[in-house]
Formats: C-alpha cells, structure tokens, sequence
C-alpha cells in the first residue's frame, strides 16, 4: 500500500464518520420537528375553544358596558330634572316660608318676652370675667369688680 492508497482510505473513513454523524443529527431533527408539529396541534385544539369562550366574553362584556351607558345616561338625565325641580321649588316656596319662620321667630319672641315678665321667675344669668351675675345687675357692677 502506498501512501496516496492509506490517505484516500483515511479520507474514505472520515467521510463515512462525518455522513453517519450528520444522518443522527438529521434523525434527532425529524424527530424534533415531528413533535414540535404534534405540540402546535395540540396548543391550536386546545387555543381554538379558548378564543371562543374570550370572544363570547368580550361579547358579553360590551353588552354590559352598552346597558351600563344607558343606565347612566338615565340617571344623568333624573339628576338633571331633580336639580330643575329642585331649584323650581326653592324659588316657588323659599321666600314664603323665610316669612313664615321670620313671623314664627317674631311670635314666639314675643311670647318669651311677655313670660320673662311674670314674677316668680328666676332671673337670666350672664357671665361677666368668670362669674355670674343676676340680670338686674348687668348695668351695675359693684366696686370689688371695678378694682380688677
């Protein structure tokens, strides 16, 4: 054997590793890609019905969200006529009944003044630098209190 016959042996043998090893390689690929195939199929079987419930979800969300707008739309609507009606009745019945309750003080000052001079009654205190004294002496204090 000569040495041009050992290095087309050799390279013979090389390339019968390097084929083997690229055939595995091809193997483990289709492999690979068999059951990233079977995966997709099962994540499109298992998405399908899931998108399905979300869009019936939206669906029903969107409709709550349309009954929730007329719902609010409604109540903007009364809170807009109980503010007219409101201002309607303060503006008919507020001035009057000011003169009512005006007149109902006046009456029953009246008559709280008419009590206060009945006799028997105890006379109204006032608070004068931390002591109390009878109403009869509001005008008059005594001299000790002019000292002060």
């Amino acid at each position: 054997m000569s040495g041009g016959e050992v290095a087309g042996i050799l390279v013979a043998v090389f390339w019968a590793i390097l084929v083997s090893f690229l055939a595995v390689a091809l193997a483990r690929l289709a492999q690979t890609l068999k059951a990233t195939t079977k995966l997709v199929a099962d994540v499109t079987d298992q998405a399908v019905p899931l998108l399905a419930d979300a869009s019936a979800a939206v669906r029903s969300a969107q409709t709550q969200i349309d009954r929730v707008d007329a719902i609010a739309s409604d109540v903007q609507e009364v809170t807009s006529n109980a503010s007219a009606l409101s201002t309607t009745v303060a503006s008919t019945f507020g001035g009057p009944l000011v003169k009512v309750a005006a007149f109902g003080y006046g009456v029953r000052r009246a008559i709280t003044g008419r009590r206060e001079d009945v006799p028997g009654k105890a006379p109204r205190r006032t608070v004068i630098v931390g002591r109390t004294i009878p109403s009869a002496r509001r005008g008059k204090r005594n001299t000790r209190e002019k000292r002060d």
